[in-house]
């Protein structure tokens, strides 16, 4: 598929992942919407010269809404990038007692739920299109899908999940010429980790085998568009982590 002529929609495209991939999208000449809460995706998407439709991933009406407006502004949908997503630290039996259900709960619905009510509305939309390449999904796993670590049961199978589900729709909508892939990245440098003190993101860089630092947002952009333009991509999950294996 040809980035510069696709149509694409980028769920939590306000900041970090989801927002380097609309604007890297943008400068290889794509339309894009990003879909985000609130107003920082407007804001983000005027920067870079995209549309904006406020979404709740969790909601159907919600995002039915945003995919309706997003298809009436660019003429149809391409490329679906699911960025969206929460992390909760919390241990399944702690020092305040087991670990809360709602807080479990909330991280299936945004990171999973949320993830996969994107994905089928948007395909609807893909198939449509009536080519051999209709379109592209792209969700964002991780490598605590493989290795999750203390505090991060809800997280991990929430992202457990994105890449088990990945080979099951690339079979599903291969009738529709409708590919689907699962990028997992490692430590990754948004603005959420750079937040951090210093001597917090040092030690996380210092896990990654190499290069030893904390992956750019851009580079995750990268490979997104790389997954786009390469039509015999399908079905896999892909770790972008620097070999990193997490204790």
């Amino acid at each position: 598929m040809d980035l510069s002529t696709a149509r694409a929609i980028v769920t939590g495209g306000a900041s970090g992942l989801g927002a380097a991939t609309a604007h890297h999208f943008r400068e290889r000449g794509a339309q894009v919407t990003v879909m985000d809460l609130d107003a920082a995706g407007a804001q983000t998407a005027e920067r870079i010269g995209a549309h904006f439709a406020a979404t709740d991933v969790t909601d159907e009406a919600s995002v039915t809404a945003a995919v309706t407006l997003a298809v009436e502004r660019m003429g149809g949908i391409d490329v679906c990038v699911s960025c969206a997503g929460i992390a909760t630290g919390e241990r399944t039996v702690g020092k305040d007692g087991p670990h809360r259900l709602d807080s479990f709960r909330r991280t299936i619905d945004i990171n999973l739920i949320g993830s996969f009510n994107v994905l089928r509305l948007a395909a609807a939309e893909m198939a449509k299109n009536d080519r051999a390449q209709n379109g592209v999904i792209v969700n964002t796993a991780s490598v605590a899908a493989f290795e999750g670590q203390v505090g991060q049961v809800a997280y991990a199978a929430s992202k457990a999940a994105i890449a088990g589900m990945t080979l099951p729709i690339a079979r599903d909508l291969a009738r529709s010429g409708i590919r689907c892939c699962a990028i997992a990245p490692g430590t990754f440098g948004t603005p959420m980790l750079r937040g951090l003190p210093q001597e917090v993101q040092d030690a996380l860089a210092a896990e990654v085998t190499f290069p030893r630092r904390l992956g750019e947002p851009e580079e995750f952009a990268r490979l997104v568009a790389f997954i786009v333009e390469s039509d015999y991509l399908n079905g896999e999950t892909i770790r972008l982590d620097g070999a990193l294996r997490m204790r």
